[in-house]
């Protein structure tokens, strides 16, 4: 699998399929038996939700070229919102009905308790089975988001954090995980599972970014004009693995 690489983006629909095509994705694709595109819908805010625009050329390609028997899953849970509602609002009610896959809210499905002893500040994580047991695609919106951070494959993998779990006592919304600075929160989500791999839509940068998802989030970083080790939690996973240093 490609560590990673970007192309200029034309727009969607020729951009994405050129992409996949030049890293031989539908080799990868054939080599699993449960796929997940996990878009980030966390805020349910649409300025830093994933385009469905986005997402369809890279379905459309999955469905393509998977193996017959192979299933495809768009997955995501909200914080705050509904997800189901937020699914309909943004388009992917209509996708997944016109490639026949299914949604997944993370937020109600069937969880397995980890315990990690590099978690750095949960005990456990009650973390969704489909993500465990799937090839799993992050495809973010490359954003800086309210808390100065960037918004990209990693802190996509919020969503994995199912609300019925993190509720707080008198909200809606997963407030038990926010007890935690951001860099902890996706740290120890992240040491759940990494996802396999990452697109992310840079478009407004002029590119299309995929490959392994740590390095990518090192790249957009520096895409947003940022060091990526100013980025917390980036610093804080990179601290455990010297291996991951990549050169200025």
């Amino acid at each position: 699998m490609v560590k990673g690489l970007s192309i200029k983006f034309e727009d969607y629909e020729k951009t994405l399929p050129t992409l996949l095509k030049m890293i031989k994705f539908d080799v990868e694709l054939k080599k699993h038996e449960n796929i997940v595109l996990k878009p980030n819908l966390i805020s349910g805010i649409r300025e830093e939700c994933t385009k469905v625009e986005f997402i369809e050329p890279i379905l459309k390609y999955c469905m393509e070229n998977k193996n017959p028997g192979t299933e495809i899953f768009i997955a995501e849970g909200c914080d705050g919102r509904d997800t189901r509602e937020v699914f309909e609002e943004l388009g992917y009610k209509d996708l997944s009905e016109k490639y026949g896959v299914g949604l997944i809210d993370l937020n109600k499905a069937e969880v397995e308790e980890i315990v990690n002893n590099d978690f750095l500040r949960f005990d456990e994580i009650m973390y969704p089975k489909i993500l465990l047991n799937s090839f799993v695609i992050s495809l973010p919106s490359l954003v800086v988001n309210s808390e100065g951070e960037i918004s990209a494959s990693l802190h996509n993998m919020l969503g994995a954090f199912p609300e019925k779990y993190y509720r707080g006592f008198f909200g809606f919304g997963k407030d038990k995980i926010k007890k935690f600075p951001l860099k902890y929160q996706i740290h120890d989500v992240i040491k759940c599972k990494m996802p396999e791999f990452a697109i992310l839509d840079a478009s407004e940068k002029g590119v299309i970014l995929a490959g392994q998802a740590f390095e990518m989030d090192k790249q957009s970083a520096r895409l947003m004009g940022l060091d990526w080790r100013s980025v917390e939690h980036l610093d804080l996973l990179d601290e455990e693995d010297p291996e991951n240093e990549v050169e200025d």
